[in-house]
């Protein structure tokens, strides 16, 4: 949209977690992640996001603090939603 002026009517930044959020809105049983045999919508995908930050607080993980995790590479959008989802209930 060439020539257009941002405004909150045609431009809102994208962030992972309104990705996230949108995406299971707007394409909740569509397949998020195919991976051999896993798969899994957009909405199981934020809901898993959302049970893996909840335990990071559970566990007393909080903003500042540094976690390391080692894990296969499908894992990784769920792993950056949930420290992301973590920032934002600090």
């Amino acid at each position: 949209m060439e020539g257009t002026i941002k405004c909150a009517a045609n431009y809102v930044p994208l962030t992972p977690i309104s990705f996230l959020e949108r995406s299971a809105i707007v394409y909740r049983d569509r397949l998020s992640v195919v991976y051999g045999d896993v798969r899994y919508t957009w909405a199981q995908t934020r809901d898993r996001c959302v049970r893996l930050a909840s335990a990071l607080v559970q566990l007393g993980i909080s903003r500042g603090d540094v976690v390391w995790f080692f894990s296969a590479i499908f894992l990784e959008l769920e792993l950056h939603s949930s420290f992301c989802l973590l920032l934002l209930d600090s």
